[in-house]
């Protein structure tokens, strides 16, 4: 396990990244692609997933193989194929279709903080996920995930709420995911052992 810190992202040996950013104490894993997104503190991504034109919270937990923000082809057109908009592979004539790049880059995909994103898990464009929510391993999101929800499926459904609405809206309000540095570390103890009632009775949420 490598030694986080909060000046650069560690990145595992070839993971590519493209015109993204990243918070604090950031994890990218071996093989994994980041592109046009911004990944916030302490979050990170297992090996070999792929995140395009996303906004990824603070303590996402991004699993294997995950693909968030996955493009898609033109399908109202008489052909689907790269051709369309990667004009210049195959023609020295013909440009790219920068209007088709820069509308892919705008249907944003975001994901909440504190959530669970499992193995192999899809996440299409313009979905979001909120905060706490988890998504299983497998599932292919194409509708919105509301917090603290569990979603599981293809494509992906409701399973059951992590918590209890008002359990769900104090942990929104306390946001413990914008705590300093050392205000997480004081309170790890009680992260690791507490139930989420009993820190919140504890923490003022």
């Amino acid at each position: 396990m490598p030694k986080l810190c909060p000046d650069s992202p560690f990145l595992h040996p070839d993971a590519e990244i493209t015109e993204s950013s990243f918070g604090r104490y950031v994890e990218i894993g071996r093989g994994t692609r980041v592109a046009h997104s911004t990944v916030g503190d302490y979050s990170y991504t297992d090996r070999y997933a792929d995140v395009a034109n996303a906004e990824v919270g603070k303590f996402v937990n991004i699993a294997s193989f995950v693909r968030i923000g996955a493009t898609d082809h033109p399908m109202h057109t008489a052909s689907m194929h790269h051709m369309l908009y990667r004009s210049s592979d195959y023609w020295d004539d013909a440009p790219h279709d920068e209007r088709f790049f820069a509308q892919r880059k705008a249907r944003r995909a975001r994901i909440g903080h504190d959530t669970w994103i499992g193995h192999n898990a899809q996440i299409k464009p313009e979905i979001t996920v909120g905060h706490g929510a988890v998504v299983a391993s497998g599932a292919v999101v194409t509708r919105d995930v509301p917090p603290y929800m569990i979603v599981a499926g293809v494509p992906a459904i409701p399973i059951r709420r992590r918590f209890p609405d008002d359990v769900a809206n104090r942990l929104m309000a306390l946001a413990w995911w914008d705590w300093d540095h050392a205000r997480l570390r004081a309170a790890l103890e009680d992260f690791r052992a507490l139930p989420a009632e009993a820190f919140l009775e504890k923490y003022g949420g």
